[in-house]
Parts: C-alpha cells; sequence; structure tokens
C-alpha cells in the first residue's frame, strides 16, 4: 500500500513530545477526542512508546469498512511535537483491490 491511499495529516503542535504522546495513547485522554467505541483495539496493534501508535478501525453500519490509523509524533526544533495521522484502508484477506458494489 501507498501514501496515495492514505490520508496524511500533518500538525505542528505547542505542546512537547511527552504530552502530545499521553494525548494519542493514554485511554482516558484519547477517548475525549477519539472514542474506543470508534476502534476496533482500544489498545493500539502496534506501538513505539513515545513515537508511534496505530489503531484498527471500523465503522458502524454496513459495509463496516476497516482502516488503520497511525499517528506519529517526533520533536521540533522549538521543543514543540509534530503530529503525523496516516489513516488507510485495511487489507482484507483474499483482497484484491477491487471495489465491489452489493446489488439490493
Amino acid at each position: 500500500m501507498t501514501d496515495a491511499d492514505a490520508l496524511i495529516l500533518e500538525y505542528d503542535l505547542d505542546a512537547p513530545p511527552a504530552k502530545v504522546w499521553r494525548a494519542i495513547s493514554v485511554p482516558a485522554l484519547r477517548d475525549r477526542w477519539l472514542p474506543a467505541a470508534a476502534l476496533l483495539d482500544p489498545e493500539g496493534v502496534a506501538v513505539t512508546p513515545g513515537q508511534e501508535v496505530r489503531y484498527r478501525m471500523r465503522d458502524a453500519a454496513p459495509p463496516f469498512i476497516e482502516s488503520h490509523v497511525t499517528f506519529h509524533i517526533a520533536p521540533t526544533e522549538d521543543g514543540g511535537t509534530r503530529l503525523r495521522i496516516v489513516h488507510r484502508p485495511a487489507r482484507i484477506a483474499n483482497d484484491n483491490g477491487h471495489t465491489l458494489m452489493r446489488a439490493a
């Protein structure tokens, strides 16, 4: 999968990396802006402490599309944080990449 398959957002934040890390990784803080109900696994499927966390998401309504959202953090020269969010569709086993439509 390439970046062409993803929605990529980048933000420079005034907060230090440790504070941003807590906001994206501690459930009680993360739930304020990303509710656990939106996640298939609220603990994260891949975590590099202090740097990156990836969550699985799934739509609540049919066709229940799954995706991954990855939060990357890095310090900036001024003591702030660069937050990069990459949201991309999840590849499913036996998925040949074709979009199928269901007839009613």
